[in-house]
């Protein structure tokens, strides 16, 4: 089963990355990533590839190679799946926000659309890739309205499918050496002959015994449990932190500690102001709600533990910050270094720094925010407010809500500023020149480290009130 045209619908943080990389690892299949927001596929063809909707490193180099070549961006989805041999589905599946299992299970309502598309327009023999996050048992869904269409009443064409599940395991931020050096490809599937012609494609770059062929339905569980059990770390090593901080301990030494044993291993034990991205919390109470579906509570709460914690972390985080300048921030300028979820990436759902920022405004700070690649229309729409210079506001309205202010210079937004919270992991902020915002900022002045960023030792010789998350000393 060759496969010479794939059709990717979906031109978000898994879709773009996934099929820049196997188009330039396989120039001998022609690749149409189709979305139906125009101004998405515009930004995926702009001539500017710095200019690319999503923001990954080595991501604009491997599409200027290819696209234009055998790489492609459109919004005619219709016309891609019915040229394709192979369809990807890779949309969103947020959490529901209403109706049953709303606040834990995910709305497969784009899943279906994309079903049904494929149904109603896939020509011959197709093969569905599930590649967005999906709960166990969905491929039965596709199956099934797949089933319903198995032949095109104009041209009495006979229509045949078969669904495979192919889940990503990318961490935002290193996607692309995830997806040329993975530590597994997973593919799940009914049909033997399917499931060969996908490792197939894979196999030009990832050694075979890297490619896992399972079941459909531990394909998309074990999707899920990755993203859970990674969660867990850094749920568990986020409270190691505050009790190290209760009793003079220091979470990185106790991280290093418990990583040499080759039983746990070092990776996911840094402290931080918890998890975010799209898919962790997304992911277990996905758990969650499957585990109450079949009856499994103790299951359900076992995980769900795992996210409370989680949210109890970023509102302990914004108090520490309150209590530690004199139990009120109102009015006082308070510099918000990184809104993105994490470092090298532009990506802000879910990310701690909005609630923690959301706490603050609420005390009425005025907070500086500051992220070298997230912009400050997305930060408008995450905080739900523009900011102060577009809002009009009076500047001593801070008794009823503070205000914020997007900045791209960080050592003009040091005059009279009382706190620096660092909650992304940016590379750019090691290098602050901490002698000149000593002589600006308003004294006593507050330098919150919630990623261990900086080295102690770079300021000691300033004159700054140092927090370091974890540190108890």
């Amino acid at each position: 089963m060759k496969i010479k045209n794939i059709c990717c619908i979906g031109a978000g943080y898994v879709g773009g990355p996934t099929m820049a990389v196997i188009a330039d690892k396989c120039p001998d299949i022609q690749i149409h990533v189709v979305d139906f927001n125009k101004e998405r596929i515009n930004k995926w063809n702009d001539v500017d590839v710095n200019n690319l909707p999503i923001f990954e490193p080595g991501l604009a180099e491997i599409v200027e190679r290819c696209r234009g070549k055998n790489l492609h961006f459109s919004t005619g989805i219709n016309e891609r799946i019915r040229k394709s041999d192979m369809v990807f589905i890779s949309v969103n599946t947020p959490t529901k926000k209403y109706g049953l299992g709303a606040g834990k299970a995910s709305d497969l309502k784009w899943v279906e659309a994309c079903a049904r598309q494929v149904a109603n327009n896939a020509t011959g023999h197709t093969i569905v890739v599930e590649k967005s996050t999906l709960p166990v048992r969905t491929a039965e869904v596709i199956k099934s309205i797949l089933d319903a269409t198995k032949k095109d009443s104009e041209r009495s064409e006979i229509k045949t499918f078969d669904v495979l599940s192919n889940p990503e395991f990318l961490a935002e931020g290193t996607a692309i050496n995830d997806l040329l050096y993975p530590d597994r490809v997973l593919i799940g599937g009914e049909n033997q002959l399917s499931i060969n012609a996908l490792s197939d494609i894979y196999a030009k770059w990832v050694t075979k015994e890297k490619i896992l062929q399972t079941n459909i339905w531990s394909s998309e569980l074990a999707k899920l449990t990755a993203n859970a059990f990674l969660a867990q770390r850094i749920s568990s090593i986020n409270s190691i932190g505050a009790l190290c901080e209760a009793t003079g301990a220091d979470v990185r030494e106790v991280s290093r500690a418990i990583g040499a044993d080759s039983r746990i291993g070092s990776k996911f034990l840094d402290a931080g102001p918890g998890f975010g991205g799209s898919c962790f919390k997304k992911d277990i109470l996905n758990l969650v709600y499957l585990s109450e579906y079949f009856g499994l509570y103790e299951v359900a709460k076992f995980w769900e533990s795992v996210v409370t914690l989680n949210n109890w972390h970023q509102k302990r985080i914004s108090k520490l910050i309150t209590n530690k300048l004199f139990g009120t921030i109102s009015g006082k300028k308070i510099i918000i270094l990184g809104f993105a979820f994490k470092g090298n990436t532009n990506d802000t759902r879910e990310s701690a720094a909005i609630l923690i920022c959301k706490d603050l405004l609420n005390e009425g700070a005025f907070l500086f925010i500051h992220d070298p690649k997230v912009s400050k229309e997305q930060i408008i729409n995450d905080l739900g407010s523009k900011p102060y210079s577009e809002n009009k506001k009076q500047l001593n309205s801070f008794d009823v809500k503070g205000n914020w202010e997007f900045i791209h210079d960080i050592d003009e937004s040091f005059f009279e500023a009382d706190a620096i919270v660092i909650l992304t992991e940016w590379e750019e902020y090691k290098n602050i020149n901490w002698d000149l915002a000593e002589k600006r900022m308003r004294k006593p002045a507050w330098i919150f480290d919630s990623r261990s960023l900086i080295d102690p030792e770079d300021i000691k010789k300033n004159d700054f009130n140092f927090w370091r998350i974890g540190d108890g000393s």
